[in-house]
């Protein structure tokens, strides 16, 4: 929220607070005041006042989305106010951590911009130039290493088991699978993957002829992790193949509505095979 939108509210700001309603005009002055109001929420507001850094975490999560999906649709506006959404909380788990004794924003800060340093030493490294990374591969490959050396990870089981259970499974799955690649098990090309993709799909088929629902849920899980494992092999991401997926899903469905609608028919009304032909209507129109 900008100061224009803020000296139009409503209401007269108390004076103690009336600071707070002009913008920083450096980067400290910006973050120590949205530090201070946060500050302040904690102490008077009842709803902040209850919050907890696992009350936090739904929240979080969202906020992080709306910052990626105003990226997707291109949105600077949007962007920049759910950037401002994300920092909110990482200034308010900051500020909770203080209260507690944990660690504090300034603490936060630091240790990310030494992790920088540390995992970019051909930027920040005094050695020789010649041993600089100078492609992607290389610098990725020095992060990696970097990393590893970083968490203390002794055994690949235990960089399989580092990867965040929070992640969407999709987006988990595929780097827990990077990660045993790197370390030689692997299909030698995708057309083991392929392969795998097949066994499973029949596997999955028999569970659900069984019709025991531990056994097709266990299968169908098999099944997507080997989906994963071939889009790794055509260096796609999944989880951004899924999303086009969806999308391409919605805008066809409304296509179906929209020529419904334009011939007086209620999609509700129709039967199977009646949506299909509809839907491959709507297919057709859109590939125009």
């Amino acid at each position: 929220m900008n100061d224009e939108k803020i000296n139009s509210m409503k209401y007269k700001m108390l004076k103690e607070y009336e600071h707070f309603s002009k913008g920083g005009e450096t980067l400290e002055e910006a973050v120590r005041r949205l530090y201070e109001i946060v500050a302040v929420l904690r102490k008077k507001c009842p709803w902040d006042i209850r919050q907890t850094h696992e009350s936090l975490r739904g929240a979080m999560i969202e906020e992080i989305y709306e910052a990626v999906d105003a990226i997707d649709r291109g949105d600077m506006e949007n962007l920049r106010e759910e950037l401002g959404d994300v920092t909110l909380h990482v200034v308010f788990n900051s500020s909770l951590a203080e209260e507690n004794g944990d660690f504090n924003l300034v603490d936060v800060l630091n240790e990310e911009c030494e992790k920088m340093i540390r995992r970019h030493p051909h930027v920040f490294s005094a050695e020789n130039t010649a041993n600089k990374a100078k492609t992607v591969d290389k610098v990725l490959e020095k992060w990696e290493n970097i990393k590893s050396k970083e968490h203390s990870e002794t055994d690949v089981s235990q960089s399989l088991a580092d990867v965040p259970n929070a992640l969407p499974s999709l987006m988990r799955s595929y780097k827990i699978q990077k990660k045993a690649a790197k370390m030689g098990f692997d299909w030698d090309d995708k057309e083991g993957a392929l392969e795998k993709v097949m066994e499973e799909f029949k596997e999955l088929k028999e569970a659900i002829s069984e019709g025991s629902l531990e056994h097709m849920d266990e299968e169908l899980g098999d099944l997507l992790f080997s989906v994963v494992n071939v889009s790794r092999f055509l260096k796609i991401n999944p989880e951004l193949a899924l999303k086009a997926s969806s999308d391409k899903f919605i805008s066809r469905f409304q296509k179906m509505e929209e020529i419904a609608a334009r011939e007086g028919e209620s999609m509700e009304d129709m039967n199977v095979v009646e949506l299909d032909l509809l839907w491959q209507r709507a297919k057709k129109e859109l590939s125009h």
